[in-house]
C-alpha cells in the first residue's frame, strides 16, 4: 500500500498523480522523437478540463510549462514554444464539483479510466499506440502499489480492454517490465521522504 505521506510533493496538484506519473515514464523513452509525441499527447490531456478559451493566443503555452515544471525541467523534447526554467505561469486552479462517477477499480483511481477512455477516441496511429503503452505500465505499477505482490499480465491487459469499452487493445509483442522496475520508484520516493526507519544497532 502506498501512503500519500510516502509520495513526492507535487509542484501543481491540478493534474493529479497519474499525469505526473505519465510524465515521470515519458522521461525514461531514449528515442527523442517518440518522448516529444508522448509529451505533446500529455499536453492535450493536461488541456481537456482547462477553463480557458481555447481560442484564446497560446492557449498551450502555459500547459507546456506545467509540463516542464513536473519533469523538473528535465524533459528533452521539441517544444512549440520558447521556455525557461526562470518562467512561470500563473494558473487557475480547477473549480472543485463533486461527482457521483462509480470507479470499476480504484487502485487506478478515477483519472485514469477517464484518461483510458479519452485514448479511446484517438484515432488509429502510432501516437494511440505509445499512449495505450504509457497507460498499461502506469497500470501496472498502480496495481502493484496497491497489491504489492507480483500480477499477470493477461490481468492489466484484460482490465486495459474493459476499462476502454474493448477499444484499446496491446499488440501481441508488447513486452511489460519486471514487476520489480515498476516498485523501484517507489522505494526511492520512500527513501526520499525518509518513511524507510532506520534500524537501531543492537547494544553489546
Amino acid at each position: 500500500m502506498e501512503y500519500n505521506t510516502q509520495r513526492t510533493k507535487l509542484r501543481i496538484n491540478d493534474y493529479g498523480r497519474n499525469i505526473y506519473k505519465l510524465i515521470q515514464f515519458t522521461k525514461t523513452v531514449e528515442d527523442r522523437e517518440k518522448r516529444t509525441r508522448m509529451a505533446e499527447a500529455i499536453v492535450d490531456i493536461m488541456s481537456q478540463n482547462s477553463p480557458d478559451s481555447k481560442d484564446a493566443e497560446d492557449y498551450k503555452r502555459k500547459f507546456w510549462v506545467h509540463l516542464m515544471i513536473l519533469a523538473d525541467w528535465e524533459l528533452d523534447v521539441d517544444m512549440p514554444y520558447e521556455i525557461t526554467p526562470e518562467e512561470t505561469v500563473e494558473f487557475k486552479p480547477l473549480a472543485m464539483t463533486y461527482h457521483h462517477e462509480k470507479m470499476q477499480y480504484r487502485h487506478y483511481g478515477m483519472n485514469m479510466e477517464k484518461m483510458i477512455q479519452k485514448v479511446a477516441e484517438y484515432p488509429e496511429g502510432e501516437e494511440r499506440e505509445e499512449l495505450i503503452a504509457l497507460i498499461s505500465h502506469a497500470m501496472k505499477r498502480d496495481y502493484l502499489l496497491w497489491n504489492s505482490d507480483t500480477v499477470e499480465d493477461d490481468v492489466i491487459t484484460a482490465q486495459l480492454e474493459q476499462l476502454s469499452g474493448d477499444r484499446l487493445h496491446l499488440p501481441e509483442d508488447f513486452q511489460f517490465k519486471d514487476f520489480r522496475e515498476y516498485l523501484k520508484g517507489t522505494d526511492e520516493e520512500r527513501r526520499a521522504n525518509g518513511t524507510h526507519k532506520k534500524k537501531k544497532k543492537k547494544k553489546k
